[in-house]
């Protein structure tokens, strides 16, 4: 978020619009490279939608044309929407894989979790742990 506000107070809206587009193509593509993925590693999962392997294949030949195309044409405006899906790293190691965080990390994620939700209108915010009721 904070990335694409300084974009948007330094840059122009049609670049905003290519760095999203990049990122989404991105995403599309690894989101169907994990169910091939899944498919071939657990056939036996239930789905309730399955469909050829035709399908998936094709759009990632088409997917992978499409991102090599915006590399070589626009490299530096996938080189920053890169740059802006690396941005969520820190943030994944500091909220979910780190485990252990002491209680004052935890109550300062769960007040800017709070924060959020009460700025986005996004959820019913629930203040204070569960514990704590």
């Amino acid at each position: 978020c904070l990335a694409t506000l300084i974009v948007m107070l330094v840059g122009d809206t049609y670049t905003l619009i290519n760095y999203v587009s990049f990122i989404n193509y991105l995403c599309y593509g690894v989101t169907i490279i994990g169910l091939i993925v899944l498919r071939w590693k657990k056939p036996r999962i239930f789905r309730p939608i399955k469909v050829n392997l035709l399908i998936p294949i094709t759009y990632l030949a088409f997917w992978a044309y499409l991102l090599v195309f915006s590399l070589y044409s626009e490299p530096v405006v996938c080189g920053v929407g890169l740059i802006i899906i690396l941005t969520g790293v820190p943030v994944f190691f500091l909220g979910v894989y780190w485990r252990n965080k002491p209680k004052c990390v935890n109550r300062l994620i769960e007040s800017l979790t709070c924060w959020g939700q009460k700025l986005c209108f996004v959820v019913y915010p629930q203040c204070g742990s569960a514990e704590e009721e």
